[in-house]
């Protein structure tokens, strides 16, 4: 079996290609965030949302100001569970519009990329729901002045929490860009593995931006884990580099090998 792509298609047509599969993706889409609101209309995802900062309210409740509070804060869950809900149609259309360009190993690494993207994603999400956004809200509030009576909005709160935990799903997507950069042959393990101590402090600072919090738990608490995921992305950099070469020194042999008996008697 050939390990060639397929024929080049002709410009026009894949734009009439690009627009059906982009068609396809909004609809996924759409359908996507209805399912979403029906879904968590059932669910309260209200109660669950606010579980990291009721201990810290002390018999309270958060408060709302507009009659529309709880749709808002329905319809921006919806928005993310139904971009969750839509993304196997969407992988699936990118992977359909792109597969016919990439070769049969390339087409073998799809599929684990993609596993490892949501994995690492729901990763993310889980790490900043369940221990950093607790500390952070913590810490925000052991600092305010006993003069102050806190009326927490319910608006203003679960629009911090979502985008948090949204921010921290999609940061620990690095492995995976670092991956696609490997292999475009725009970066190498050695570029990684020389500027590991640049990393240490990209990721301090990368942490410090996304968590509102000044507090060292909740800096660290992200910040220890982007690292890690530094790490991991210099190990499968320096695997994809080396079964790489291991296709190209395979490939010369064989082509060696066919010109020798291309060029040996009959």
């Amino acid at each position: 079996m050939s390990e060639a792509p397929g024929h080049e298609m002709p410009f026009l047509d894949h734009l009439e290609e690009l627009r059906k599969r982009l068609f396809w993706v909004a609809g996924a889409i759409l359908i996507g965030i209805v399912v979403g609101f029906a879904l968590l209309s059932r669910l309260d995802i209200i109660r669950l949302l606010e579980r990291p900062i009721l201990p810290l309210l002390h018999g309270q409740k958060l408060i709302y100001t507009h009659p529309g509070t709880s749709f808002h804060i329905l319809l921006n869950a919806s928005l993310v569970l139904g971009l969750i809900l839509a993304s196997p149609i969407v992988v699936g259309q990118i992977w359909g519009f792109l597969a016919p360009a990439l070769y049969a190993h390339e087409k073998r690494v799809v599929i684990p990329v993609l596993v490892a993207m949501v994995a690492l994603f729901l990763a993310g999400v889980s790490l900043s729901y369940f221990v950093v956004l607790p500390l952070t809200l913590r810490f925000l509030m052991s600092i305010e002045s006993t003069a102050l009576t806190p009326m927490i909005s319910a608006t203003e709160y679960f629009d911090f929490a979502i985008s948090m935990c949204l921010a921290f799903g999609l940061v620990f997507e690095v492995p995976i860009a670092i991956l696609a950069l490997t292999a475009l042959g725009l970066i190498t393990p050695q570029f990684l593995s020389k500027y590991r101590r640049h990393a240490i402090i990209v990721c301090l600072v990368a942490a410090a931006f996304i968590t509102p919090g000044a507090d060292p738990y909740s800096l660290f608490a992200l910040a220890i884990p982007l690292y890690l995921l530094y790490e991991l992305s210099v190990f499968v950099a320096l695997m994809t580099v080396r079964r790489r070469e291991k296709r190209r020194a395979r490939r010369d042999a064989e082509e060696t090998a066919a010109r020798q008996s291309a060029g040996a008697p009959a």
